[in-house]
């Protein structure tokens, strides 16, 4: 890989890490205002919104400026949208904001990749990239565990800057003023990533015609044998991971008898592990294999629903971390051949625009589901058996659907094509 790569690396983990410690931050907040506990995963929601709502315009976006100047435009928004809470507004309002920036910021993130690598490196840079942004969701949920807990807010809260009053009086203030400092490191790396010297076609302006080419795109890569697939995997793995963040933080309060501080860890715990299956799937899925991980799907949607019978943190721990290696190992090589599929019918910034937008629909829809069966006080352990039987049914509907296509036509002869236009 080169230098290029790994500045794209550290823009994305220091951006992630604030991200996620934002959401802790955040979600503390409303506990403070003793919001009702149907809000909390709506946090997410909102922060997601945009993908969908902006779908047909980042991807244009993201295409008609280097991509670096792109990410460090869209990092300065999030950074509006943390600043935001500063100012007593709602916290679901705020991490709207933040999620607008990260909608333009992803296509520019993901399609750089395939600007700057061989389709041959996609696998090991996404395993990469993935590991990275676990690695900066394990130390984001924990840091933002960390900044509201009281005992180090009210340290942070008793450091005085000389002659400067920042007129900092909360523990939730301090924490934000640690994220926003987050941000702006982001932003440096941003700025030193290379121009990779890409340039497509002139970007449509016209809202109407933007949404158009965008329906265009959506039915490309769903209609594509390879596309239809991994678009499928990655649209379920991204709703339900969304989902699965509120159900640990629920989980380890009624089962395990957490609070907020120490119950954020464990979200840590669930992303270390997809690190580690992520790395895995760097090193010994190539993308001519990538199809293979799928049962692992099935069998990561059965192991969740181990987790109604724990009710010790030292069994909590593994087995998380083995739903998230299960997670991780299956993902990454769906996400690279999706992206490399992208990138030969279309753009590298409007394949990741439609990828977004199915992702992160489904998180929509996973996480007003959630919502839902809070507001009707089902059990947590009921939410999670209902989360596992979905998980690996639709995981075992997609395999079918793979095997159809494969007796029509070899679609694996697809992996490793060249763009079209080439």
């Amino acid at each position: 890989m080169n230098r290029g790569f790994y500045t794209i690396m550290a823009a994305q983990f220091f951006s992630s890490l604030a991200d996620n410690a934002l959401l802790i931050a955040a979600i503390a907040l409303l506990s403070e205002m003793h919001s009702p506990a149907w809000m909390t995963p709506l946090l997410k929601l909102f922060f997601v919104l945009s993908y969908v709502l902006l779908a047909a315009f980042v991807g244009a976006f993201a295409d008609a400026f280097p991509k670096g100047k792109v990410m460090f435009i869209t990092n300065l928004i999030k950074v509006v949208g943390c600043a935001l809470m500063f100012f007593t507004v709602h916290p679901l309002i705020a991490y709207a904001v933040v999620g607008f920036g990260a909608a333009a910021y992803s296509p520019a993130k993901y399609g750089i990749l395939t600007e700057l690598l061989p389709p041959e490196k996609l696998v090991a840079a996404n395993g990469w990239i993935e590991g990275l942004t676990v690695g900066s969701i394990i130390f984001g949920t924990v840091l933002g565990g960390a900044l509201v807990n009281p005992h180090i807010a009210s340290t942070l809260l008793a450091f005085d800057f000389p002659v400067l009053d920042f007129n900092i009086n909360t523990p939730t203030e301090a924490a934000l003023c640690i994220i926003t400092v987050i941000y702006i490191v982001a932003a440096i790396f941003n700025l030193n990533i290379p121009d990779t010297g890409a340039r497509y076609a002139h970007q449509q302006h016209n809202p109407v015609k933007l949404i158009a080419d965008f329906g265009n795109c959506f039915i490309t890569l769903w209609k594509d044998k390879l596309g239809q697939i991994s678009l499928a995997v990655t649209t379920l793995f991204w709703g339900a991971g969304a989902t699965l963040q509120f159900i640990v933080l629920k989980w380890a309060e009624k089962s395990l008898h957490m609070p907020l501080d120490k119950a954020a860890i464990l979200q840590g715990v669930v992303a270390l592990g997809v690190a580690l299956g992520a790395v895995g799937a760097a090193r010994f899925v190539p993308l001519k294999k990538s199809l293979s991980v799928m049962p692992l799907g099935i069998i990561m949607g059965l192991v969740v629903m181990a987790m109604t019978m724990v009710t010790s943190i030292w069994v909590a721990y593994p087995l998380l971390i083995v739903i998230g290696a299960l997670s991780g190992y299956f993902v990454v090589p769906m996400n690279a051949l999706l992206q490399h599929r992208g990138h030969v019918l279309m753009s590298a910034g409007h394949s990741i625009a439609v990828q977004n937008f199915n992702e992160n629909l489904s998180v929509l829809t996973m996480l007003v589901l959630y919502a839902v069966m809070v507001r009707l006080n089902l059990d947590v352990n009921i939410v999670i058996l209902i989360f596992g039987v979905f998980v690996a049914s639709i995981m075992y509907l997609i395999m079918r659907r793979h095997a159809t296509n494969q007796r029509d036509h070899d679609s694996l002869a697809l992996i490793g094509e060249h763009k079209h236009d080439e």
